[in-house]
């Protein structure tokens, strides 16, 4: 991998109406606390509220994540790069006209767009607590990008992703969901994920790959009710990473901050095949955050 400097002007420059429209993107560009109230209209329309608020920013926020996926799949598909990691990323819910479940830009299609300027097929793996709909729902007609989320189902939100949500038309069984009860711990997991993706692999044969990786999956999340460890999480990564072909790996949800660094430190070092101590190295100002352990595997 390689560190990949942001371009002069990239944000300007930078095209998300490629998925969204160009009302919606227009709203972000101009909304913000202040002025919020002029918009009540177009705000209840994209589904702005408790859990799509407006705050300071937001559109240089969007256009943040957005510019790391998209600047990881230039990287993949000009050869720069065999894994390109955005833990910024992964803002799966967002939809062409509408923000969704915390999320405003859906950067991982954005992603998948680019990348298939370059490759035939690109597969879509989503390993979040919740269903990966915005990403589902965009390439539900197409044969291209096939779809693979594993999460919870059944009064969670966003209530999306039955066993019998497999595609439509061209895009007919390119849509593969599993969904799981709460609860799950790290065998029972990783045997469903074993066993379909291995599946997936040799039936789809994808070219590039978006691994979302979502750490409200993990144990103890505020939200999630899976029952995962950072080291079974990891498992998922270490999987597809064997595969040896070209991937995103994107953050995603996730409720407790000291499980996210964990997770995410710890799937950086399995991306770039470094091994880490288990303690967590001496900080003022954070070390704390860990205790009483200390350590990225509890």
């Amino acid at each position: 991998m390689v560190d990949i400097d942001l371009p002069d002007g990239y944000f300007d420059e930078m095209d998300m109406t490629t998925f969204h429209s160009d009302d919606y993107i227009e709203l972000l560009r101009n909304i913000n606390p202040e002025n919020q109230s002029e918009y009540r209209d177009q705000l209840i329309r994209y589904n702005f509220g408790e859990d799509c608020p407006v705050f300071p920013c937001i559109y240089d926020y969007c256009k943040t994540y957005a510019a790391g996926s998209l600047l990881a799949a230039e990287s993949i598909a000009a050869g720069y790069s065999d894994i390109a990691i955005n833990w910024a990323g992964g803002l799966h819910h967002a939809k062409k006209c509408e923000a969704s479940g915390f999320c405003y830009v859906n950067d991982c299609v954005l992603a998948i767009l680019e990348l298939l300027k370059t490759y035939t097929r690109v597969l879509y793996i989503d390993i979040d607590c919740h269903h990966g709909d915005g990403v589902e729902e965009a390439f539900l007609l197409t044969d291209r990008v096939m779809t693979a989320s594993f999460h919870k189902y059944g009064s969670f939100f966003p209530g999306t992703g039955s066993l019998n949500d497999i595609g439509v038309e061209t895009g007919k069984y390119y849509s593969v969901n599993y969904p799981l009860d709460e609860g799950i711990d790290d065998a029972t997991y990783l045997f469903a994920f074993k066993v379909v993706m291995e599946e997936i692999k040799l039936r789809f044969k994808p070219e590039a790959i978006f691994l979302q990786c979502g750490t409200d999956s993990l144990s103890s999340d505020r939200l999630g009710m899976f029952n995962l460890s950072v080291k079974g999480h990891g498992e998922c990564v270490k999987l597809i990473k064997s595969w040896g072909i070209p991937m995103i790996l994107s953050g995603g949800g996730g409720y407790t901050l000291r499980n996210i660094s964990r997770c995410w430190v710890y799937e950086t070092s399995i991306a770039i095949g470094q091994d880490i101590q288990n303690e967590m190295p001496e900080h003022y100002k954070y070390r704390d955050y860990f205790c009483p352990d200390y350590k990225i595997h509890q």
